[in-house]
């Protein structure tokens, strides 16, 4: 007889057995989805890129992805981090792949792993490393054989690593897909490589599918993907798309939750209800896999940002923020929307959709095989509600929603009705000192960067030098110096201060020195990098020094032959005289150059040398000043950022490691924002945004657990001019939670499955309020009416109708509890208006 101990342990063994043979198993497909150990299965997906977060961070946002009804982490393989130099590998900290996937599997979710290469992203070069450019004869992403060589080189290293560490599916790990290429069939990519694209994308397929990973390979925006790689869609909408061929499920690999943030661009945000209508109508006509870009996007460390102009912030709106919090209400509508979707999933395998008009913008979707039934009903007007029979009952639809209806009868999900909490998210300024002062940080001492070459390393060339070819990225910054010797009575001095130097770049920002001093500057944006400078300058008899300092925010990440645009001075260079039309043109004369900054070559950003000054006054409002203070830091574990208030641009690190690129001094045009997005009608980029006016980006992540709890180093360059001492930190902070829930809201989900028909119908709609955090209860009630309340979370306001007892009624049955519910109906706060629908507004402190 086996002892409790030895119960306990075989018990655990088992457990981890059954843990590890829960994803055992053969991963195929057929027409309608895809099948894991032969059961078709309708899977909700979602990208987490493992370095544009922390390892500390992972496991809670894969639990909270899990939570939030995904099936699947998909994440893009980064191949310029894995292998910056050629043959040397990184698989370090952000950069543990392996971990990375081992800890989705721990989690029991499934993995899709898109290997690319290439992989856009909004990362530099698209993901390709930098010494890729230069082997003889390459060409990138064509049939080139040095190219091929290459990828399939790094593709076959991915897939072995995956291998030794049985993570596939068929050697029962967690990683079901892989993804070779990405977007290459885009009508503004494939067809500009001509005759060789094709053999390509069928050399790309073939070599993907011999490395035998026992997994479906996809091919994303690939319309003539060739068996038996699977062509997927990326886009905000996902509905209309085709397969290229009959016998592969329809599959969304990137349904964008928002969009991504240029410096110099306002923020873009997308409409929760927007996105919940995309999903629901992809189901609706016949998709099962569908993936969310991003889920969490996180932070673009280092110089990792593409673009080019690509800000640090990837938080792209979506679900998880950048710091990994829960955004509410679209975390938690998706959520319902999630569990919507599953109980029609048997419906849903068992057989294709039998689709029908019901009226110029009324659709509905049946899916039914024997006693399964679910149903959906569209109504894709932007403006009017629409009343529909259908299957023998009636149905009221909001304009640009989807009703789901599991059981063909009753309405579980309503795309535009939002059960879900809402939250105002808020940066709380911290003082890492309790002296008097409140200073944040102590010690500042400077170092100045010289202007002009001031490295042994520096070296002559005739004429003016592509950027990129000459730094390979080693640095953002590239010095171009020449000197110019005139006589007294050159033309060019008797015009005087009317003499200009003109300056052409193709990017992306560009600063002149004249004998040492600024005399301008001129930037790029995201959607022209070229630069093009008329600055006004004082030239002396004798010699005049030129300095001009390019640098880059970022490689091109898309578009056909991205890997050859150029960045740095092409030229003319030229001084010119507008009084008298004289004209010296430099361009083609020997210039001197030097790769990178005199601080990057003595190492500053790790906070070492002797070379740092402390001084009575810090040096402030110049370019080209490195800075370095010392902090303590902010108490507590909510997520950390650091205001960037009063500097220009720059780079800046916490105890060595790179927060990433600041521009603080880059504003968003004062035009195209909008205090609300009515999430009616097609989305695009450019339809949400907020922040016009202001900093594209004020604020940047520091990570909890890069920070000691004292003795912390900050290092800053500033390239054109700012005050350190303005800096300070901001915890991510959960400022109010609310509900608004209507009388004609959809019971919550929750209660669909415990509930009969007729006790469904009697329950109606229910508000519901949750702390986010374990330890908080509600503490107080912000706002509460019942009537007709109007307004966003923050922002709730009474209507014209409203209840007298709200306000005692939310109070009673919420204070203190860490959630509450309440019934939105008259037998609850009484009828203040009759015949009027009303609704409950609730916003509410935890503490």
């Amino acid at each position: 007889m086996m002892s409790f101990a030895g119960v306990l342990v075989f018990g655990v063994i088992l457990l981890n057995c059954l843990v590890m043979m829960s994803f055992a198993g053969n991963v195929t497909y057929d027409h309608r989805a895809l099948m894991i150990d032969g059961r078709r299965r309708v899977l909700i997906s979602g990208s987490i890129h493992y370095p544009r977060s922390t390892p500390d961070m992972w496991p809670d946002l894969i639990q909270k992805s899990k939570d939030g009804g995904l099936d699947v982490i998909e994440t893009y393989v980064f191949w310029n981090i894995h292998e910056s130099v050629r043959n040397q590998y990184d698989f370090e900290g952000r950069k543990d792949l392996i971990n990375f996937v081992k800890l989705v599997g721990k989690a029991g979710l499934f993995v899709h792993v898109r290997i690319g290469p290439y992989v856009c992203a909004e990362w530099n070069y698209g993901g390709f490393p930098l010494w890729l450019h230069f082997i003889p004869g390459i060409e990138f992403r064509t049939d080139n054989e040095p190219f091929k060589a290459e990828m399939k080189r790094f593709t076959a290293k991915i897939v072995n690593m995956l291998k030794q560490e049985s993570l596939y599916a068929s050697q029962g790990g967690p990683v079901i897909l892989s993804q070779i290429e990405n977007e290459y069939g885009n009508g503004d990519i494939e067809p500009r490589y001509g005759a060789r694209a094709k053999p390509y994308v069928n050399w790309a397929a073939s070599m993907a599918t011999s490395l035998d990973t026992g997994v479906p390979w996809v091919m994303c925006q690939q319309p003539d993907a060739p068996p038996p790689t699977i062509n997927t869609c990326n886009g905000f909408y996902g509905d209309q798309f085709k397969q290229n061929s009959d016998k592969t499920p329809k599959m969304w690999t990137e349904d964008w939750t928002g969009w991504f943030l240029s410096f110099g661009g306002a923020v873009p945000y997308r409409p929760v209800e927007d996105i919940a209508f995309a999903v629901a109508r992809f189901f609706q006509r016949g998709g099962t896999f569908q993936n969310y870009y991003m889920y969490h996007g996180g932070t673009n460390f280092g110089r990792t940002s593409g673009g080019p102009f690509i800000a640090t912030s990837y938080d792209y709106d979506a679900p998880l923020d950048e710091y990994g919090l829960i955004r509410q209400p679209k975390w938690g509508h998706l959520k319902d929307l999630h569990k919507a979707i599953k109980l029609c999933e048997p419906a849903m395998v068992a057989t294709d959709p039998t689709i029908t008009s019901l009226g110029s913008t009324i659709e509905a979707s049946v899916y039914k095989s024997g006693s399964q039934c679910a149903a959906f009903l569209a109504n894709i007007a932007r403006e009017s509600d629409a009343t529909v029979s259908f299957m023998g009952n009636t149905y009221r639809l909001p304009p640009w929603s989807v009703s789901i209806i599991p059981d063909c009868k009753n309405v579980a999900f309503n795309t535009a009705k939002i059960n879900s909490v809402s939250n105002v998210l808020t940066f709380v300024t911290q003082s890492t000192e309790a002296d008097a002062a409140g200073a944040s940080m102590s010690g500042w001492t400077s170092v100045n960067e010289p202007v002009g070459i001031s490295s042994d390393n520096a070296f002559k060339k005739m004429g003016l030098m592509e950027q990129i070819n000459t730094t390979a990225d080693k640095s953002d910054y590239l010095w171009y110096s020449l000197s110019v010797n005139l006589k007294n009575d050159d033309p060019l001095l008797q015009d005087g201060s009317a003499t200009v130097l003109h300056v052409e770049s193709l990017g992306h920002v560009l600063h002149a020195f004249i004998n040492g001093k600024l005399s301008g500057s001129g930037k790029g944006n995201n959607g022209n990098s070229k630069v093009t400078i008329e600055v006004p300058v004082t030239l002396v008899p004798g010699e005049n020094k030129i300095d001009l300092l390019s640098a880059t925010v970022g490689l091109q990440n898309y578009g056909a032959f991205f890997d050859l645009r150029g960045a740095g001075i092409t030229g003319p260079v030229q001084f010119k005289g507008s009084k008298n039309g004289s004209t010296i043109d430099l361009s083609s004369k020997q210039w001197t150059y030097q790769v990178g900054l005199k601080g990057e070559e003595l190492g500053l950003s790790n906070g070492g040398s002797s070379l740092w000054k402390s001084q009575s006054a810090l040096p402030t409002n110049q370019p080209l000043v490195w800075y370095k203070a010392n902090f303590d830091a902010p108490a507590g574990d909510t997520p950390l950022s650091m205001d960037f208030t009063g500097m220009g641009k720059g780079e800046a690190w916490v105890n060595g490691q790179s927060i990433g690129r600041f521009w603080p001094a880059y504003t968003a045009p004062n035009n195209g924002c909008t205090d609300s997005c009515n999430y009616r009608g097609p989305y695009d980029s450019k339809k949400c945004l907020k922040n016009c006016g202001k900093p594209s980006q004020l604020l940047y992540h520091v990570p909890r657990s890069w920070l000691k709890s004292s003795g912390n180093v900050l290092v800053l360059f500033e390239e054109t001019g700012g005050d350190p001492t303005k800096l300070s930190f901001a915890t991510r902070e959960i400022q109010s939670v609310c509900s608004h829930v209507s009388e004609t809201h959809t019971l919550p989900i929750d209660m669909w499955k415990n509930s009969v028909d007729d006790a469904r119908r009697k329950t109606g709609p229910t508000l519901s309020l949750e702390c986010p955090h374990p330890n908080q209860v509600i503490s107080s009630i912000k706002f509460a009416s019942f009537g007709t309340p109007h307004g966003t979370c923050g922002s709730f306001n009474h209507g014209r109708c409203r209840s007298n007892d709200a306000i005692a009624v939310v109070k009673k049955a919420c204070i203190g509890s860490k959630s509450c519910s309440l019934g939105v109906s008259v037998n609850v706060f009484g009828d203040p208006c009759k015949g009027v629908t009303k609704s409950l507004a609730v916003e509410a402190s935890c503490k």
